[in-house]
Formats: C-alpha cells, structure tokens, sequence
C-alpha cells in the first residue's frame, strides 16, 4: 500500500511536483531547451542516455529537495535507470525526500469529438507492478481536451477513472490528467463540463479511495475549489500547458489549494552548456519561483 509518510507530504503539498517525464516524442524538443542539438546523438538509445544525465543534474542539484519539491513524475526508462548506482525512485526517496511517480500513458489516440483518449495500454499491470516493487509511490495519465464537447470530455474522464482503478489495484496512487488545451476559444466550456463530469467521477468511488488530479490552469481563478476541497482528492496539481513560467506562477499564485507539476517551466533557462554553479543557481531561482507560486494559496 501507498506509503504513509509519502501521503501525508503530498497531502500537505507544501511544494511542488516536478514533471521529469518527457517520453519518446518529447524529448527532442526537451533536450533542444536545454542547448542539446539533435546532431549529438546518432540513435534513440545516446538520446535517452543525454536525457538521462539532464534529469540526473537536476535531481543531484542542492536545490532539488523535498522541502520544496514534494514529488518528481518519472519516465519509465528514468525508473529503470540509475543515480550514483542506486534506482532512481529509490534514490529520490532515500536522498533527496522527494516522492517518486511514474508516467504510465503509452501516448495519444487521433482526436474524436474534440478530444484524445490514450492509447491502449495491454501491458498496464506488468508495468504497474514493476513500479510498485521499485518503489514508485503513484502514477500520471494524460489524455487531451481540445474542444467543449460534452461527448468526448465525458470519454476522456471515463477512461482516467478506469485506469486510476487498475492502478489503485495495485496500492499505487493515480493522477489523473485530463488537460485542456489552453488555447482553444471555448476553454472555460470545457472546463466546465470538464469540472462536472470529474466531479460525478469523485463522487461514484469507493468510500475511503483517493485519487490525484492535473489539470490545466483554470481560465477563472478558484474554479476548481470544489475539486480542491473533494475528500476524494488527495491533491490537485496544475500543469503549465505552454505558459511561460512567469505566467503560470502568476495564475497559480491565485488559485488556493492548488500546486504546481511543471515539465518545460521548470526546466526553463536551464542549459547543458552552463557551469555547475550557474546551472544549480538557475535551477534555485525556478524552483524557488514555483515554490512561492504553489503555496500562495
């Protein structure tokens, strides 16, 4: 079962979760963030090896700390590797007191009523129980929102609830990420039905059972405080979307209750050409940012 001490840090949400997992199709354009050009890797497996050694500075670096970040969501293969020899999970837990959370969506279906669902995923509960046994304390899903349409966001929520059911099953704790896109005309629609339809979801789970929700920065401030005050949500998180990070701290600085799970705004600034010294100051002043941001409220 989840592990106590882990819950109550998460719980309390004095901080943030860092979003380390940009699998396969991101990872180009991480790795580019960060100064790393695609002609320094010639196949797939230098790829994740320099994206490895990306995450690894971040995680090594002083201002990585569960004092302000609460929890870091991995990549299966950042899961499968190591840190200074010992299992990253592990190694995030046992050093660094951060709460370990893997990734487990396998991508993107074509879009259908506005919206993407995830991909099948058949090898779900071997992957699952491998993140149980190396330590992971919950799970991410994400599916996609791109459009108003009561269909297709009644689909994507019914489909986060399943799988966060398989990995209940499992003792591990699930995030559900439906995100809307933010840039579409009719995002506070979407929310909306997006908000009753997660709302029905919370209310149908078994007495006792939790669950945690990422979801994209509301386009009103405080619109998801019935979802924040659920006692079926554990935490609700915020993702970036594509914000700046300026912007986002400054929407998620308004909205109590909720604390941030950014990928590219917390990363941002950061590059594989900087000193030790200026890549941990960099680091310091985001994580210090986002911090501040996540418990304003």
């Amino acid at each position: 079962m989840a592990n106590a001490e882990m819950t109550k840090q998460i719980a309390l949400g004095h901080g943030f979760i860092a979003a380390l997992d940009q699998s396969g199709g991101s990872t180009p354009k991480a790795l580019a963030q960060y100064g790393v050009a695609e002609s320094a890797w010639s196949d797939e497996s230098r790829m994740f090896d320099l994206i490895h050694a990306m995450r690894v500075r971040i995680i090594k670096s002083p201002a990585f700390a569960g004092d302000k970040v609460v929890g870091a969501i991995l990549f299966e293969q950042t899961m499968d590797r190591m840190v200074d020899g010992v299992p990253t999970a592990e190694y995030l837990w046992n050093t660094r007191h951060v709460v370990p959370f893997l990734k487990i969506d396998k991508g993107l279906e074509a879009e259908v009523d506005g919206c993407q669902l995830m991909k099948a995923m058949p090898d779900i509960d071997a992957l699952l129980a491998r993140a149980a046994k190396a330590g992971i304390y919950g799970t991410k899903e994400r599916s996609v929102i791109s459009a108003a349409n009561a269909r297709g966001i009644q689909a994507v929520v019914a489909q986060q609830f399943a799988v966060g059911a398989q990995v209940a099953a499992h003792g591990l704790m699930p995030i559900l990420e439906p995100e809307v896109t933010i840039s579409i005309a009719d995002k506070p629609q979407a929310e909306a039905m997006l908000r009753d339809a997660l709302l029905q979801g919370l209310n149908a789970l078994p007495e006792g059972a939790q669950v945690m929700l990422k979801l994209s920065l509301p386009s009103v401030d405080n619109f998801y405080a019935p979802l924040v005050d659920h006692p079926k949500v554990l935490k609700l998180v915020a993702l970036s979307g594509g914000h700046s990070r300026a912007a986002a701290n400054a929407i998620l600085a308004r909205n109590r209750g909720m604390i941030a799970s950014f990928s590219r705004a917390l990363s941002e600034g950061l590059s594989a050409q900087q000193s030790d010294a200026a890549f941990d100051a960099m680091l310091c002043e985001a994580i210090a940012s986002i911090h501040a941001a996540s418990v304003a409220g």
